[in-house]
């Protein structure tokens, strides 16, 4: 008798620029041990299309290691693709937004881009492109103020009450 393969996770890691997502995702992935690819950056470094980049993350998935990403998950529909693929490829998904102040964000931005003006642009841009994610997309929310320790306890509680499909 054949044994039921144990299915990866998928933490998929949205929310505005600056907000936290890429502190926290490269520091989760580091405390675990987990893959982490930001594929907003892999596109633009390297110049690939969203076809391109969306073939590599296919080739990623046949690996079958939990991985924590963000990139090209801003709306609804983008997460609804992406979570479909990860099912069809036995990805246990889970969705987490990094929420941070409006304040907080324009600050940091400011201190990233070292320009008011560019920072105010793409800030502006972002937040007409990011869309909130549905009751049933169920995320894990976290605070992109808050510690490292505390944003990692909230994300393992909320791992642990994911509903198996």
């Amino acid at each position: 008798m054949e044994g039921k393969k144990s299915q990866s996770r998928a933490l998929m890691v949205f929310g505005a620029p600056c907000s936290g997502k890429s502190t926290f995702a490269k520091k989760f992935a580091d405390k675990f041990g987990l893959a982490y690819y930001n594929f907003d950056e892999i596109k633009k470094k390297s110049n690939f299309s969203k076809d391109q980049v969306f073939e590599i993350f296919s080739l990623i998935l046949k690996t079958h290691q939990t991985i924590i990403f963000e990139g090209g998950i801003d709306t609804e529909a983008e997460r609804k693709n992406i979570k479909h693929l990860l099912m069809k490829e036995n990805y246990e998904p889970s969705l987490i937004w990094v929420q941070t102040d409006a304040a907080t964000i324009r600050t940091r931005m400011k201190a990233k881009y070292k320009s008011v003006t560019k920072a105010k642009n793409i800030y502006e841009t972002a937040v007409n492109e990011i869309e909130a994610p549905t009751e049933a997309e169920a995320p894990i929310i976290l605070s992109g103020k808050h510690t490292f320790e505390t944003q990692t306890k909230h994300v393992l509680a909320g791992l642990a009450d994911v509903p198996k499909r």
